[in-house]
């Protein structure tokens, strides 16, 4: 008897995990029928699919940002997902935070960086050498050290691809020093025509994705964006209560 008990419980597992791989057979070939559709319709890089917070839907990250897509490929929906039993937490912002996470850790070596010699915090900031309050945060870059936060800026030319505003900024990165170029730059300075192998495009890209418009824009090291100038002060009481 117990023999036989082995028996149709091997039974019973084999089943359970035949069941298992067919399920996931069928939901990569749901994805990749998903991936192509999407890329042959819109015209958009389809990056991830992955599970959604909402039964029926898949999670699409794309080259033009954070998407749902149906199961079967037959609706696209562009939305904000909260979570009500969770406070309204914002669903849709946390899985942004994760690609920002590992955003800032791809182009941390490809960043202006400006670091505090104590360091006890690290900010990504997107920036456009014409910002207004992008020049005033930096006013205040040597304070911003002072109080141990390193400040690694990321390209975000406003104007776009193609323009002379991306080029000051691909000149930028590309100076032999690029940290004072990037101070002469928001000071007004004219700047020295450069070219190299950049990240600027890249880096102007990614932000786009995951919800930069315009500068200055701070991502935290967990991934939170935050809109707008800080001042040095309140950028610090921000790291200190999110740590």
């Amino acid at each position: 008897m117990k023999f036989t008990g082995y028996l149709l419980f091997a039974f019973a597992v084999n089943i359970l995990v035949s069941f298992s791989a067919m399920a996931e057979q069928n939901t990569e070939n749901a994805d990749a029928a998903i991936k192509m559709k999407l890329e042959a319709l819109l015209g958009m890089e389809v990056e991830t699919i992955s599970d959604s917070p909402i039964s029926g839907l898949r999670e699409v990250f794309t080259s033009r940002g954070l998407f749902y897509v149906s199961n079967d490929g037959t609706y696209f929906v562009q939305a904000r997902v909260f979570n009500l039993d969770e406070g309204m937490r914002n669903e849709t912002d946390a899985a942004l935070a994760g690609k920002r996470k590992d955003g800032i850790v791809e182009f941390a070596s490809s960043s202006i960086e400006f670091k505090a010699e104590d360091e006890k915090y690290v900010v990504s900031v997107y920036t456009d050498i014409t910002c207004g309050y992008c020049r005033k945060f930096h006013e205040e870059i040597e304070d911003l050290n002072d109080m141990g936060i390193t400040v690694r800026y990321l390209a975000f030319p406003r104007s776009g691809f193609n323009t002379p505003g991306f080029d000051n900024m691909v000149s930028v990165w590309c100076a032999e020093d690029p940290m004072q170029a990037l101070t002469d730059a928001k000071a007004g300075e004219p700047i020295s025509v450069a070219q190299c192998d950049n990240k600027v495009g890249e880096q102007y890209r990614f932000g786009q994705q995951v919800g930069v418009q315009g500068t200055p824009y701070i991502i935290l090291d967990d991934g939170t964006l935050l809109p707008g100038y800080k001042p040095a002060a309140e950028l610090l009481r921000i790291l200190q209560n999110a740590g």
